[in-house]
C-alpha cells in the first residue's frame, strides 16, 4: 500500500519516502506519496525522484497498481533504478498540479449551477471537458456567469470522509454516471464546496477556495448526443 498524502493535503510539493518495490517494468513504488495517479478524469502527475546521492529520476507517469491503494510512478526514460528501502524525496511539477487542481475544482462548479449529473470529464492544464445530462444546451453567457459568481463568492473548500454504507443511504450525492466514487477501504472522500453550494464524493485535488480558480472561459459548447451536452473551459493563466 501507498499513503496518498495528496488526500489530506493537495498543496504538498515534495514528501520524504521509502522505496518499496520496483514492479517488472521499471514502476517505482513508494511507501507515501504526493504524486496523484491518474483517475476520475484527472492525469496523473508528473515530477522527479531525487535519491540519496542527489541524482534525479524524471517521473513521466503516475498509476494505480493493482488496486486503488497501490502507487506506482512510471519513469520518464530508462535510466538506474533505486534500490528497494532507499530514501528519496518526491518532488512533484507544481504548476501543472496547480492547474489541475483549479481545473478540477471548475468542474465540480459547473456540474453545480447546472444542477444535473456528469457523463463525463477530462482535465488538462490548458482546457478541460465535462459532459452533463443534459437536453437542450445551455446557454453560455448565463453559464459563465453562474461559474464566475461563485468563483467570487470565494467559497471554503473542504473534503470529509462518510462510509461506503452512508453512501449507499444517500445515492444523490453521486454526482458522476460514468465513474463509480473511490471505493475500497470502507471509507469515501467527499470534496465540499461552501456549506450548501456542492457536496460529492471524488478523490480528485482541489484548491482550498473557489476564487483560487480565477477567470473562466467557455471555449465551446457542443451537443454529443440527445442527453449529452459538453463544455470545453479555459483559465486565465
Amino acid at each position: 500500500m501507498t499513503e496518498h498524502l495528496f488526500r489530506e493535503d493537495s498543496y504538498l510539493r515534495s514528501c520524504e519516502a521509502h522505496v518499496t518495490g520496483i514492479n517488472d517494468r521499471g514502476g517505482i513504488l513508494l511507501d507515501r506519496t504526493i504524486f496523484f495517479a491518474t483517475g476520475g478524469g484527472q492525469p496523473g502527475d508528473i515530477g522527479e525522484i531525487e535519491r540519496a546521492d542527489g541524482s534525479r529520476i524524471a517521473v513521466g507517469a503516475t498509476v494505480f497498481g493493482d488496486d486503488k491503494e497501490q502507487i506506482i510512478h512510471v519513469p520518464a526514460s530508462e535510466g538506474p533504478l533505486p534500490e528497494v528501502g532507499e530514501p528519496v524525496v518526491a518532488h512533484i511539477n507544481w504548476a501543472r498540479r496547480y492547474r489541475h487542481m483549479r481545473m478540477h475544482t471548475a468542474l465540480h462548479v459547473i456540474c453545480a449551477v447546472m444542477k444535473t449529473k456528469i457523463t463525463g470529464a477530462q482535465i488538462g492544464d490548458q482546457e478541460s471537458r465535462i459532459d452533463l445530462n443534459v437536453e437542450e444546451p445551455p446557454e453560455r453567457e448565463a453559464v459563465l456567469a453562474a461559474i464566475m459568481d461563485a468563483v467570487n463568492q470565494d467559497h471554503a473548500i473542504t473534503t470529509e470522509w462518510i462510509t461506503d454504507e452512508e453512501l449507499d443511504a444517500n445515492p444523490d450525492l453521486i454526482k458522476s454516471m460514468s465513474v463509480s466514487p473511490p471505493r475500497g477501504s470502507g471509507l469515501v472522500r467527499l470534496v465540499r464546496i461552501g456549506e450548501n453550494f456542492d457536496l460529492q464524493p471524488c478523490g480528485g485535488t482541489h484548491v482550498k477556495s473557489t476564487q483560487e480558480i480565477g477567470l473562466v472561459t467557455i471555449t465551446k459548447i457542443e451537443k454529443k448526443g440527445r442527453l449529452n451536452r459538453r463544455i470545453r473551459i479555459c483559465l486565465d493563466d
